[in-house]
């Protein structure tokens, strides 16, 4: 016999996350969400998990056929043999007009009957867990919210003496929608299914209530798919303190690695910002191939272009990733911001980490995260714990970020994250001798000292090329330096 603590499995490893190792046992609880947002789909996971377990369960539609719900597990590959289904809709009996009631209201004769029949089936099946789907229909029956609020009441009383745990559905659907049940209920889970003016829709959901528990709160993304729920808890950066030791990682490259003061910490995160074209991506790319090159793992989540397109840019400056990729040292994740969801990407960068050994995650760039993201707020929130997560598990990031435009002072950035950020490399564009070239510099690193110069950056000769400090120019960063003279430029050399 189950004790009023035990835990119950929801059949979704993510959702049970949530609620803190899942439903507790002989209770009931409300799941509530627009059509479409998946709570026949959770409905029937919460019931496959008893069936898997040898336990019987009962699942009560007033609003969907048998054949429906059938049609719904096939669609993901499941089968519902050997789970008690009943349909409680109305006859095609009903219908007729002989059969209209005409003394009493039909919700007087209706709800007693459909009540009756419930309570008949559950005293026959004695089920561990039930499904009720959906409140909207006995709540038409019940009339007016007095009768509905005692028909929940009484429904409660009598399961609470069944052992079983109950999950009510409501669809929403109704235009008196009121708290009757939330507050009934001993737990409360709200799907919600938010419309985006392109790409697919997005779902999350959020723990409204669940009495004698800390849940996780917060919203939560989730997905459909075959196979039922998928659900990606919030990330809390504080559960994921561990030690890490002090380590530098080189580029491989001496002039990139001397200006950084002998390469990029691990736990630590690196902004890479410039205009489009000044080299970022394939300055992360480098420092890649040199961790897969010692044996380390990384992860690169790119958005602003294909996998192909990368391998073969970073193949013509002999930054060969296609073997790594091969090996698994290196996985490459390209993602679509239309069809993926900030939560799904969190999970897919902690799993990376927590599964994989992941030691550097490149995100190629900011501005296409930020096209994932409800807004820029809600960005730098999730940025700040996502970093700190990582940091936590001695992880190096590096952030690309592009400006908008290409030679000057007035280049601003959609997002700035630069104070998230433990060190910041500078790349620009600058006009000289008649040529468009290219500088680097560090402008900001939290541990440890750097070099303070600026230097030529090429990407010439199949490789990447890190030249000497511009000491005879002076303005590079507004992208028309002026030439110093000589005596300036022997001055500086001398500092």
């Amino acid at each position: 016999m189950t004790t009023p603590a035990e835990k119950l499995s929801t059949g979704i490893p993510g959702l049970d996350t949530v609620l803190s190792g899942g439903l507790t046992a002989r209770r009931l609880y409300l799941v509530e969400g627009v059509p479409g947002s998946g709570k026949t789909t959770l409905a029937l996971q919460f019931l496959l998990e008893a069936a898997a377990r040898g336990e019987r369960t009962l699942y009560i539609t007033l609003s969907e056929s048998v054949e429906e719900l059938a049609s719904v597990a096939a669609s993901h590959g499941w089968s519902l043999a050997g789970m008690n289904l009943r349909e409680l809709a109305p006859s095609l009996e009903s219908l007729r007009p002989d059969d209209q009631y005409t003394m009493f209201h039909p919700s007087e004769v209706e709800l007693g009957e459909t009540t009756r029949a419930i309570l008949e089936e559950v005293e026959r099946i004695d089920p561990a867990r039930i499904v009720f789907d959906s409140l909207s229909e006995l709540r038409l029956l019940a009339g007016n919210a007095l009768k509905y609020r005692r028909q929940i009441l009484a429904l409660k009383q009598f399961f609470s003496g069944r052992n079983c745990t109950v999950l009510l559905l409501d669809d929403m659907t109704s235009t008196d929608h009121d708290l009757q049940v939330q507050s009934i209920a001993h737990g409360v889970v709200a799907l919600e299914q938010l419309n985006q003016d392109y790409g697919i829709e997005r779902r999350r959901l959020r723990v409204i209530k669940y009495r004698g528990v800390k849940f996780r709160g917060g919203y939560h993304d989730y997905v459909i798919e075959r196979g039922g729920l998928r659900v990606f808890p919030r990330l809390v950066a504080s559960e994921s303190r561990a030690p890490r030791p002090k380590e530098r990682y080189v580029s491989g490259i001496e002039e990139l690695d001397r200006l950084l003061g002998g390469g990029i910490e691990r736990g630590t995160s690196t902004l890479i910002a410039g205009p489009a074209g000044t080299g970022k991506s394939s300055v992360a790319a480098q420092f890649v191939h040199a961790a897969a090159g010692r044996g380390q793992k990384a992860l690169m989540v790119i958005f602003d272009e294909a996998e192909n397109t990368l391998l073969q840019r970073t193949g013509e400056l002999s930054i060969g990733l296609a073997p790594f990729i091969e090996a698994g040292q290196v996985r490459v994740k390209q993602v679509d911001p239309a069809e993926l969801s900030p939560g799904e990407l969190v999970n897919t960068i902690r799993r990376a980490v927590e599964d994989d050994g992941v030691s550097i995650v490149v995100i190629d760039s900011l501005n296409g995260l930020l096209n994932a993201m409800p807004g820029e707020k809600h960005l730098l929130i999730q940025m700040h714990e996502l970093l700190m997560f990582l940091g936590q598990r001695g992880v190096a990031t590096l952030l690309i970020s592009a400006h908008h435009g290409l030679i000057g002072s007035a280049m601003t950035t959609p997002v700035d994250v630069s104070y998230l950020a433990d060190a910041v490399i500078l790349m620009r564009y600058f006009e000289a001798q008649g040529q468009v070239r290219q500088a680097i510099s560090i402008v900001k690193k939290r541990s440890g000292a750097h070099e303070r110069s600026i230097r030529e950056f090429r990407m010439a000769d199949s490789r990447i090329q890190v030249g000497k400090p511009l000491m005879d120019f002076q303005g590079i960063l507004t992208g028309v330096p002026v030439m110093k003279p000589q005596g300036e430029a022997q001055k500086g050399e001398l500092l």
